[in-house]
Formats: C-alpha cells, structure tokens, sequence
C-alpha cells in the first residue's frame, strides 16, 4: 500500500514538472503576440522652426521659445507660415519701439534669421490655409464716451462700413446716436470711463464674454485709433487654423516683461512672457480663447488682472504665456501709436493689418501715403488710405488718370 502511494506521489511531481515546463515554452509566444496598445496623443500646432526638412517632416514641435530678443539681436521674428513671410519680409519697417529692422537684401543673408525661416522650410509643411470669411471674425473696437464723436467717426466712415456685421463697439456710456448708428453692436459695459487699469480690464472682460457668446472663429481686439486694413487680417488670419492655439500681434517692448505670480502661488516667484500691445491691435483663435475660460471668462478676468495688477492686454499675455504656456505669434503688420509712423511709406502701408496715429502731442506721427487730403480735411491720413484702398466709396475724390 505504503509502496503505491510513493509510486503515485511519483508520477504526480513529475505530471507537474512536465506541466511547468510546457508554461515555460510557451511564454515567448504569448509574449510576441501580444502588445500594449498605443494610443494616439495629441500633437501641437507646428511651428517653423526647425532647421531643415527632415526634421520639420519627422516631427510637430512645440512652440516653445520665442525668437531670442536679447541686446545683440534685439529682433523680432514671426512664427508664421512661409508664404506670410515671404510677403511680410518687403514690409517689415524699423518704426522705432519694436526693433522691427528691414533689410532689402534679407533673403540673400544665409546668416539672416528670415533667410532660414524662408527658405529652410520645405511646402510640405505647410497646411492648406483655412477656408475663412469676414464673417468669421469677431472685431471688438474699444472706445469711451468722449471719443464718440471724433475717432469712431472717422472709424464708421472708413473701414468700419467695410465690416459694420463683424464689428462691436465697447463703450462706458449708453450714447442714443451711436445706438441708432451700430444697432445691438454699440457694448455699453458699463465700466468706468476713466483710463485706468481697472476700467480697462473691465471693458477687455465684456470683449471676451461676447466674443464666446458669438461663437466666431477668431477675437480680435482693437483701439479706436486703429485703422483695420480688412482684406490683410483675413488674409493673415486664413494662414492659421482657429481650433489652434494662436495669439497673434505686435509687442510694443523688445524684451519680455516679468510680473509676481499671484495666481499660482503667493507672488512669490515671478513669470516672464510676451504680450501684443492692445493699441496696435491683437487676434486670438477660439480653441486658444476657450482654454482662457478658467482665468477670464465670467468676470475672472478681472480678478486674474487685479492679482497680478497689469492692464488688458498685459493680462492677456500672462494668461496666455504664462499659464497656457502658449507663446505669441509675432506679427510687424500691427501698428500702434506708440511707433514712429512715418517710416511707413507708399505701397507698405496697404500690406499691414492695422494703423494707427499720434495723439494731440505728435500729431505729425502718420503714415505717408498720396494725399487724396489735404492735412486739415485728414489729419490722421485714414481718409487717404482708405480711399485708395476703395476708391469706389462715395465721398473720396475722383483720381483723374494722367
């Protein structure tokens, strides 16, 4: 009996140890035919800045560096597509705060940045433009009570007829004729009139609401002392993809500004990032306005300002540098009083989205262009511009044709 049991023990280790050694042999084929699944992960937009065509192909990189503006270079550079900087490089003009620095042989400089930025990047990189339309666009004209009468004038006789769908006027005051004028297009936010920080951000908080509201593609801000050149802004705007991440428009510093940072932490440590300065005018996509939501919409604007205390279009920047970590696109084809006007001359005029002109205290700071005017009729030179630029309009000068 005792001898059975030892026989059967026996067989059993061995059944067990054979069993063992089959799960052994087997393992590398289960291993082989089976893998983890890959999904596929979310690639930002590309940005131009790879060195050559391989790699731009090989891989969508991250915006993650602005252009190095330091004391040597002191040069701003957009992140834009090819064909926008073939067309930008005849135009980009030193006007003074932004160091925008022509060059007329800057193609021809392999050691120039816009040399390997326009020829370096091959035109399989770069995606069709988007079908885009006046419609599509969101333009928000900031003003106060005592401008009425003078700039958004001038604004509704020129460009604005061009875009009076597109185009929302915020203001501080519940003015009759200009209700009678734009319609539900005249914002009264209700903000103060004064030129505070406060009132400012304020306004910029109703500008975002709306904008949401409307549902439009892209959001763009200006003063009232912007002339909008439309066919450009869509033209640039086109260029982009709105469910992106873009912020475009023009620093007025050369040099990132730094702020405490008092909504992530205790202001402890401080953030540096870029911001478009709102006098030249700025355009955000809607999936980059979207993603502003935590930070500006419902009024949070306004207490996101008032925690780091910058202005509008500072706080703007920071949300968008420096907490979505989106870096601006930047653009010379914005233009804002703060620039010397002047060197804009002749045909570069009509290839910028935006213009401007200086205040009471430089009020020869305009573009030069043909005077359909003369100073007294248009001292700002909007009249001009705009005639050539549609001299089909009712009230400009007939040009005899010599």
């Amino acid at each position: 009996m005792s001898c059975s049991c030892i026989w059967f023990s026996k067989i059993c280790f061995l059944l067990s140890v054979i069993f063992c050694a089959i799960l052994l042999l087997l393992i590398p084929k289960f291993q082989a035919n089976w893998r983890p699944r890959s999904y596929p992960q979310p690639h930002p937009p590309s940005v131009f800045s790879a060195s050559n065509k391989s790699e731009v192909q090989s891989q969508q990189a991250e915006s993650n560096s602005v252009d190095n503006l330091n004391d040597e270079t002191n040069n701003i550079v957009p992140f834009v597509k090819e064909e926008l900087i073939q067309e930008w490089t005849p135009h980009v003009i030193d006007t003074g705060r932004s160091s925008l620095k022509a060059n007329s042989k800057m193609n021809e400089s392999p050691s120039n940045p816009w040399y390997n930025r326009v020829n370096h990047v091959g035109p399989d990189n770069i995606s069709a433009k988007e079908k885009l339309e006046l419609k599509d666009i969101f333009i928000a004209v900031k003003t106060t009570r005592k401008y009425h009468k003078t700039r958004l004038n001038l604004l509704f006789q020129t460009w604005i007829s061009q875009a009076q769908g597109q185009t929302f006027i915020f203001t501080d005051w519940e003015d009759p004729e200009l209700r009678h004028r734009a319609g539900d297009h005249m914002i009264n936010t209700n903000c103060s009139a004064v030129h505070t920080r406060q009132a400012l951000c304020c306004k910029m908080s109703v500008e975002y609401d709306k904008f949401l509201e409307s549902g439009q593609k892209w959001f763009c801000h200006m003063d009232d002392d912007n002339y909008v050149n439309l066919r450009n802004l869509l033209h640039l705007l086109s260029a982009f993809s709105h469910s992106q991440d873009v912020y475009v428009g023009r620093p007025s510093l050369d040099h990132p500004i730094e702020a405490a940072d008092h909504v992530r932490n205790d202001g402890s440590t401080t953030v540096k990032f870029w911001f478009a300065t709102g006098g030249a005018g700025f355009c955000i996509s809607r999936g980059l306005a979207l993603k502003m939501s935590p930070w500006a919409s419902l009024g949070s604007f306004i207490s996101t300002a008032e925690r780091i205390r910058l202005p509008d279009d500072c706080t703007i920047g920071y949300i968008i540098e420096g907490l979505l970590e989106v870096k601006l696109h930047h653009s010379p084809l914005f233009h804002s009083h703060l620039e010397n006007l002047q060197r804009l001359r002749g045909e570069a005029v009509f290839k910028q989205v935006t213009l401007s002109y200086g205040g009471p205290e430089n009020k020869h700071n305009v573009v030069s262009v043909e005077e359909m005017f003369n100073v007294q009729q248009d001292p700002t030179r909007f009249r001009s511009v705009h005639c050539l630029l549609y001299p089909d309009t009712a009230w400009c000068p007939t040009v005899t044709v010599k």
